[in-house]
């Protein structure tokens, strides 16, 4: 029998490991925690309780509604590029069967999700998974949102993939673990009745790996070197001192490693990273003071216009007059003893408000539009008669500019998933599956998929005399799925002024082309053609 080569002993340093990573994690899982609570307790669940007395506007939500619609607007799609002549009928196939296997994983679910958390806390993370159980037990790649909360790393990287060790941690149903990995009574009654691991999970999980009938179980990914030199990356899980799967023990993986690719199956989203290490922050560290200071304000301006906008008196005691008379409105006459003057009673008056309350509020909500990148003319306003649809979209632009920048920093972390997507494709669709090709028309065709060409290829005789080989290589183009309802109208309006001012006339064909070699917009290569073919039937004619 093999020895094998992870142990108990190994999954007690790997805990303790992972206890000195959470302790390098604390700061960024403190504020993540409290931004969730500042959240929840404002807009969420527990919004009616958030301190009753205190007014909370949502201009801080609107920004980030707002970039979370941007975000969707330009849900990302990719084309597959090869580097190699012969690959381009595999880039194609890959081109048509990438987006049916995201659809399967439901990622633009995923993708919904994980925009909020980018957005809110400046990370989002996602799991890119094989996960066997999927396709009638066939196995299928499974691409999950993660909870960065129980995601550790080593505290001195600059990125992911440069710790030498990774964690996550999860509440499994202790019932179904026992019954999976066949655990012996004794391990089964230590999980019900004692915490192993303390002050291992998320700020989620508290101190303990029991929570009712829940366990925390740890999902341990680390780095190797296997015979031949090469790194590889290790999977193993465990709850406290138990060993429940370990690559290494297991003869199909001990080689290799759990993927291929040699990459953790994380991929993290940043908004604004913070240098040297791979976390970031968001809008709600951004927005959240202002938001605070507006709200402040609001309730002194709330609380002086209640004051200001009732009828008060003063009114001595010797005054003669009923109070319960005095202030029935229904009653016509009030009986007085003597007489009424001024000294007796008094309306009571407010000196006008200063209106430089009104301005500095005023002044923290367009700090707080400017800070987060969402002016008015992001959400759709215009001021000084602009009604020109072309002129309304180039000021939008203009004004969107942290939203491009926010979403090309989401299309290249979608780039990595892809990327490992690819590899696990490579590396585990060996039978052949059927996916639906839908097109642009909405038709659709069944095609026949397998990775046999994504194995080994012959790059020729090396000066040795030995074969030489390459694994296919591609690149990845990434693009927004749907265009945005004003770029397009924006485009259709340049189109029209471009037929207006006769460039596109019979006969101008030539001086078109020369325009157009000078332009850069949507569909300018489909123009070209069409000017290009309407040319040549004309010399031909």
């Amino acid at each position: 029998m093999t020895t094998p080569r992870i142990t108990s002993a190994h999954v007690i340093a790997a805990a303790d490991r992972l206890r000195q990573y959470r302790i390098g994690k604390q700061r960024l899982d403190a504020r993540i925690y409290h931004e969730k609570m500042w959240w929840r307790d404002r807009f969420g669940r527990d919004s009616q309780s958030y301190h009753p007395q205190t007014p909370t506007s949502a201009w801080l939500f609107n920004s980030i509604s707002h970039k979370h619609a941007d975000l969707c607007d330009n849900y990302p799609t990719c084309r597959i590029l090869p580097r190699e002549e012969s690959d381009q009928a595999s880039a194609q196939m890959l081109s048509d069967v990438i987006p049916v296997i995201l659809k399967n994983c439901q990622f633009d679910q995923t993708y919904n999700l994980n925009a909020w958390s980018k957005l809110k806390h400046g990370m989002a993370a996602y799991g890119i998974f094989w996960d066997p159980t999927l396709a009638s037990g066939l196995g299928d790649i499974a691409i999950r949102r993660v909870d960065i909360l129980n995601l550790f790393w080593a505290p001195d990287v600059s990125h992911l993939q440069e710790s030498p060790h990774l964690y996550l941690v999860s509440l499994e149903d202790t019932e179904t673990l026992v019954e999976r990995y066949h655990l012996t009574p004794e391990v089964s009654r230590q999980l019900e009745t004692s915490g192993a691991l303390p002050e291992t999970g998320g700020s989620y999980f508290g101190t303990s790996t029991t929570y009712g009938d829940k366990t925390a179980v740890v999902d341990w990914y680390y780095k190797a070197l296997n015979s031949e030199g090469r790194e590889v990356v290790h999977f193993a899980k465990f709850t406290g001192n138990t060993l429940l799967y370990a690559s290494e023990n297991d003869p199909l993986y001990a080689e290799d490693g759990w993927y291929n690719h040699g990459k953790y199956p994380f991929v993290l989203d940043v908004l604004y990273p913070e240098e040297g290490t791979p976390e970031g922050f968001g809008l709600l560290a951004v927005g959240k003071n202002p938001q605070n200071y507006i709200d402040q304000l609001d309730g002194h301006l709330l609380t002086y216009a209640n004051w200001a906008s009732r009828v008060r008196f003063w009114a001595k005691k010797s005054l003669g007059v009923n109070p319960d008379n005095f202030l029935d409105l229904d009653n016509p006459i009030v009986e007085v003893e003597g007489d009424i003057d001024e000294e007796k009673l008094r309306q009571i008056t407010l000196a006008p408000m200063d209106s430089g309350l009104s301005g500095l509020r005023q002044m923290k909500v367009e700090e707080l539009k400017e800070t987060t990148g969402v002016r008015d003319v992001s959400l759709g306003g215009t001021s000084g008669g602009v009604t020109s649809a072309a002129a309304i979209t180039a000021l939008q632009e203009a004004g969107s500019k942290t939203s491009r920048d926010c979403i090309a920093g989401t299309y290249a972390a979608f780039v990595e998933m892809v990327c490992q997507v690819i590899e696990l494709v490579r590396q585990f669709y060996d039978g052949r599956r059927t996916f639906r090709i839908t097109g642009k028309d909405n038709n659709y065709r069944f095609v026949r998929y397998s990775n046999q060409h994504l194995g080994q290829r012959t790059l020729g005789m090396g000066a040795d005399g030995q074969p030489r080989y390459y694994l296919p290589i591609f690149d990845i183009d990434v693009s927004a799925e749907c265009q945005n309802p004003s770029d397009r109208l924006g485009r259709n309006e340049l189109m029209l002024k471009l037929y207006e001012s006769g460039m596109l006339s019979e006969g101008q064909e030539r001086a078109a082309l020369r325009a157009l070699s000078g332009m850069d917009f949507d569909g300018i290569a489909t123009l070209r053609s069409t000017i290009e073919q309407h040319l040549n039937h004309h010399n031909n004619t």
